[in-house]
Formats: structure tokens, sequence, C-alpha cells
């Protein structure tokens, strides 16, 4: 029986190859031979988890041609990976990726440590804060206050519960876009809310533009359900859309759907002004494609002198093109799974529909914790202390980073949770492997692309400060020590740091 449970293509492997930037070389300047270099090309993938383990890589002569190539060269390579244990092989079964004993697994996303770990590593692969005290407490008070009635029915509103849709509604009204409740449909957080819409929209096979950079977890979800991902690159810094370049993907590739992070974009920060905003959904309109808006990061604007352009929803305020999606997960808590979308009330009534055979409904004492938030002024009061928090943690690692990595480059965005970082020239995969040496987690810029792009890049998120944030610049700057030296991606290079 076949050890493998996914495969990885000839041309998708060499196009991630290809994307990454070269190992430093050793002493006296020389490069390590094709073969070497092949192998800690793929040992990488595998350790950064853009190649699943357990998943079945291209025969060595499908291999060799997809990078022109020997096919000696890469029989050799592959001999190398299964001597360091990051390749297993079975006649008539091909070979697999692998890690060996004492590793740990890669995760395909970024997902946060355990709470065992915090004590020793500093995690700055998650974009979320601590609970904004007292009003998480306050609002599951309040819940449990209101949850009696509820109590008494079966508890399953696969569309949310009432009250919290016509909150909802009652906001995005207040927001000049009229919205009715029908138009409503609580989830499971945005994730949940976004995986709905690609079952229902977009099937295997079926095209979705993304910005590129994108949310990896978003990304990742999309190529699990099967989706043909169509970048679109974002100008340089916090310049935002190119609504040249958006417009010329939608009309020649006709995708079915675009997602878009308008809103102190995951992981630039930028913010598309009201004009990109209105050609954005002209051009989806046109194609005919609809248009998923992440709107998680709309309420962390940092800076008091930013002017907040209209929604995006506001160009198509019956929710024919535009499907927003918001969530309390970013504005207030991660711990608070509660999302939504606003659409068409047809398009709510499919999702709901569709929603039996998922996860059949959200949780309500949680959704009675959001209502109570939203009803009583406690949600604008959270709000404030999770920018106020984000601000300081973004000052303070910025002039961290500055201090110690002074060759490394960045907009400094003027909201949200993340900070989009060149790397000076340093593979962002390898810093990430040589991170972990070093007692810092960070994601490298690929995982924010498609098929490799952006291996000079970090993302670095505004969860830590103070001496905290200081630390972690200093562990940054022992990891691009690690890389220079040539040390950051040797085979040994993948332990967990324990104190």
């Amino acid at each position: 029986m076949a050890q493998w449970t996914s495969t990885v293509g000839a041309a998708q492997l060499a196009r991630q190859l290809q994307a990454q930037q070269p190992r430093p070389t050793g002493p006296g300047g020389r490069k390590p031979p094709a073969y070497r270099a092949l192998a800690d090309g793929v040992r990488l993938l595998v350790l950064e988890g853009r190649v699943p383990v357990a998943a079945r890589l291209p025969a060595e002569r499908e291999l060799a041609l997809a990078l022109s190539v020997s096919r000696t060269t890469v029989a050799a390579a592959y001999e190398a990976l299964r001597a360091e244990g990051f390749l297993e092989s079975r006649r008539g079964a091909g070979s697999w990726t692998a890690v060996p004993a004492g590793n740990p697994l890669p995760a395909r996303g970024l997902e946060p440590l355990p709470p065992e770990s915090l004590g020793s590593m500093i995690d700055l692969g998650c974009a979320s804060l601590p609970a904004p005290e007292p009003w998480l407490t306050r609002a599951f008070q309040g819940a449990v206050e209101e949850l009696p009635p509820y109590a008494h029915t079966h508890g399953d509103y696969p569309a949310g519960l009432p009250a919290l849709r016509q909150m909802i509604a009652e906001r995005y009204t207040a927001l000049g876009i009229p919205t009715m409740p029908e138009q409503i449909m609580v989830t499971t957080g945005a994730m949940g809310a976004i995986d709905a819409i690609c079952h229902l929209f977009a099937g295997r096979g079926e095209r979705i533009a993304v910005e590129s950079p994108s949310y990896a977890n978003i990304l990742q979800l999309m190529r699990e359900a099967g989706a043909r991902l169509v970048p679109v690159a974002m100008e340089e810094g916090i310049g935002g859309w190119d609504m040249n370049r958006w417009r010329q993907v939608l009309r020649d590739s006709a995708p079915r759907l675009a997602y878009v992070v308008a809103d102190f974009h995951n992981p630039t920060g930028a913010l598309a002004d009201e004009q990109q905003r209105r050609d954005l959904v002209d051009a989806a309109r046109s194609a005919g494609t609809v248009l998923v808006v992440d709107e998680t990061m709309t309420e962390l604007r940092l800076d008091a002198d930013v002017a907040m352009p209209r929604r995006v929803c506001a160009f198509d305020p019956a929710g024919s093109t535009v499907l927003t999606v918001g969530s309390a997960s970013k504005a207030f808590w991660a711990g608070m799974r509660i999302g939504w979308v606003r659409a068409a009330p047809d398009v709510i009534r499919s999702l709901v529909s569709a929603r039996a055979y998922a996860d059949m409904g959200t949780p309500v004492l949680e959704q009675l914790a959001i209502n109570w938030l939203m009803g009583t002024g406690g949600w604008e009061q959270a709000v404030e202390m999770r920018r106020d928090q984000a601000r300081e943690n973004r000052d303070q690692l910025i002039a961290a980073v500055r201090r110690e990595l002074p060759e490394w480059e960045f907009a400094v965005p003027r909201g949200g949770l993340t900070l989009w970082v060149r790397t000076g020239g340093l593979s962002g995969s390898r810093l990430a492997v040589a991170g972990e040496r070093v007692g810092v987690r960070v994601p490298s810029g690929p995982r924010f692309g498609v098929d490799g792009a952006f291996e000079g890049y970090v993302r670095l998120p505004f969860t830590v400060g103070g001496p905290v944030a200081e630390e972690a610049a200093v562990r940054l700057a022992a990891a691009v020590e690690l890389v220079r030296s040539g040390a950051g991606a040797g085979a040994d290079a993948p332990r967990s740091f324990v104190a």
C-alpha cells in the first residue's frame, strides 16, 4: 500500500524550486553541487510546509525534464534526501516526502504555537492579540443572562441568531449601506464564511483571482478546495491595487471569484482608496466575477488622521457582485469565532442551504456575546483598546527592527496588524527555519504568494511590544547571521527551540 497521501507535479515543484533564492555559498565562494542544491531546495520546501509531508514527488525523469537538468542530478538529490530522512521510497510506489525522527511536522498555515511552547519561543506567526478585557468577560456575562429563551429551543440557527443578523444589518445601514437581516449570514469566523463561499461558487478547477501577496490561510483554503489561483500583483510598499492589472486578469482569465482585502491588507497593510474600490467593483461586474471582500481588518485604523473610504459594498449595495466578509476575530479576539457574510438575499439563502452539509450553524453563546457588545457600546470601547495596543506594538516593533536589522526595508502601514518586510536579499524561507533554532517563529514570504513568490520577504505582526519586541528583533538578527553563514538551512536546522 502506498504511503503517500497527496502528489506534487513536476511543473509545480520546478516552479517552487526555481523561485527560491540561492543558498549562501560556502568557504571560498564555491557553489554546492547541483544535486546538493536540489536536495536542499526540496528539503526547505518540506520544512516550510509548502510541500506537504507524505506527498509523492515526481519521477526522476519527469523532474529532470521540468528543471532542465540530468536525471543523474535528480537521482543523486533524491538519494541525499533519503539518507537525511526527508524522502522515503518503495519500488512500485514511488518516492514521498518525510521528516526525520525528532523534527517537528511543518505547519501548512500559520497556526498558533501550543501554549507549552510560548515560554521559550517568540511567536510572530499568528497576527492575533490577547482578548481586550474586561470586555470579553462582560460580553459572556451578558450573553449568559440572555441565553435562557434560546435554551428552550433546538439551538440550531443556520443563518445565525435573528437578533445578531438584525444588529449587523443595522450597522451597515448606519454606514449608508441599506441592509436587511436577510442579507446577513452569521458564520464560524471569516474562514468559515470564505469556505462556504468557495464551495458554493467555485468548484474544483474554477479560477479565483487573488492579490499577490495575500493572506496565507485563505490561499491554502482555496488550494485545498481545488481552486486554480490567478495571482494579481500588488504595487510596491503600501501602494495597493494596480487596476490595469486587475482589469486585464478579470477580462482575460474570467475567474469565477476574486478575493481582496481592501482595508489594511494582510500582509502589506495597504488601504484601497475610494476610486480603486469603485473601479474594482466595476471591473468585476463587467467580467461576471463575484468579488469577495474581506473586511476583517477594517476597524483597525491605527493612525487617527487616516480618512477611511467607503466600504467596497457601498458600490454594490444590493450585494449581487460584492460578497462582504466580516469577523470579530481580528478586531476583538481570535478566540471569538464569529464571522458574517453580507450579500444579496438569494445568495444568503443558497449559502444557508449548503451549510446543512457543513457545520450546521455557529455557537449560540458566542453570537449572544457579540450581539451584547454591539448593542451596548462595548464593541467600540473594546476595538479602541485593540487599536491602542496594536499601535503601541507597531511602533515598538518597528523601532527594534530598524535598530537590529537596518538593511531590512518596509513601508509603515497606517492600520492593520502586519508589517511586510523585504529581508535585504536573504531567503525568507531560510530565515524562518533559522528562526526556529534561535527561538523566534516568523512566517516567510512564500506562504503569502502562489508557487514560491516573495522568497525575499517575511511578515511581522503587531502582536508583541516592549522588551519582547526588542528580543524578537535580536533573535531575528541572530537568524540572519545563521543564514549568512550557510547554517540556516542545514540538515540539522529544523529543531524547535526549547529552553
